[in-house]
């Protein structure tokens, strides 16, 4: 038997600014979408993002998923992550000289241009999480996702990094790993080969501005409601017809401002073409 070392083949060997103790020892795979995660909670991952699609698709090397330990990075015995806010007050606050060094270390050999690899902090006052924002993510090289925990980070990191907050929504989470793995969710699955059938995520809602139509399957008839005619036509023309004016329905029902949004958008559109 040969003593020569085997060829990595498809995974990616970087160095460390850590120690290797400081690592999970994860594989990755040279060239695919990387997702890397600094939490205080690394367990937390993959989650949810490790069944169906999102964890076939991590198992086959589609994407990678890298969780950084914020607390090997901590400050002196005891690994402090954290202190009390300047100017006083409630709770603890993630120290900037902390997160810069998981930061630094994450962002190793990854692209610095935001636009091919932005680093994200899941915050409340971040910019609400939509389908474009997805799409914009999944069409980089990857991301770094920031975890929040306590009463937040430090400002001067989000501006020394240039971090982009997003948000899930008005609401508030004890911490952002599960803002982070619905984030993961909406981008991972628009990765080429994640869903298999490309086209699904051209009709499903956001993706024209609309809410999606209502869907229907067998039996044809279940306690007195019955499948909507025109779906088992087989008309292609009326179909197409008919899921558009209820994707326009539901939309003005239950979400107005998109609706508003797309009229404004198409007034837009008008306006320059005259």
């Amino acid at each position: 038997m040969s003593d020569t070392p085997k060829s990595h083949g498809r995974l990616s060997v970087s160095a460390s600014l850590k120690p290797r103790e400081l690592i999970t020892d994860r594989p990755r795979f040279a060239g695919v979408w990387t997702a890397k995660v600094i939490t205080l909670f690394p367990a937390a991952f993959p989650g949810v993002l490790g069944e169906s699609l999102t964890g076939r698709a991590l198992k086959d090397g589609l994407w990678g998923l890298d969780p950084i330990d914020l607390r090997p990075f901590g400050e002196g015995r005891h690994r402090n992550v954290d202190d009390t806010p300047a100017g006083g007050g409630a709770g603890m606050v993630l120290r900037a000289d902390v997160l810069a060094r998981a930061i630094d270390m994450a962002q190793a050999g990854v692209p610095q241009d935001r636009t091919k690899w932005p680093i994200i902090y899941m915050s409340p006052r971040g910019k609400p999480l939509t389908q474009a924002m997805a799409h914009r993510f999944a069409a980089g090289a990857g991301m770094t996702i920031l975890c929040g925990r306590f009463e937040g980070v430090d400002e001067r990191v989000l501006e020394e990094y240039q971090i982009e907050e997003v948000s899930l929504g008005d609401f508030v989470l004890t911490g952002g790993e599960i803002a982070a793995q619905a984030m993961l969710d909406a981008t991972v699955r628009l990765l080429p080969g994640v869903l298999g059938n490309e086209t699904s995520t051209e009709e499903e809602s956001f993706s024209a501005g609309l809410l999606e139509h209502p869907q229907y399957t067998r039996p044809a008839s279940w306690r007195g409601r019955e499948i909507p005619e025109v779906l088992t036509s087989g008309h292609h023309g009326k179909i197409a017809k008919w899921r558009r004016e209820m994707s326009e329905k539901i939309t003005k029902d239950r979400r107005p401002d998109l609706w508003k949004a797309l009229q404004n958008a198409f007034k837009s559109d008008d306006s320059s073409k005259g």
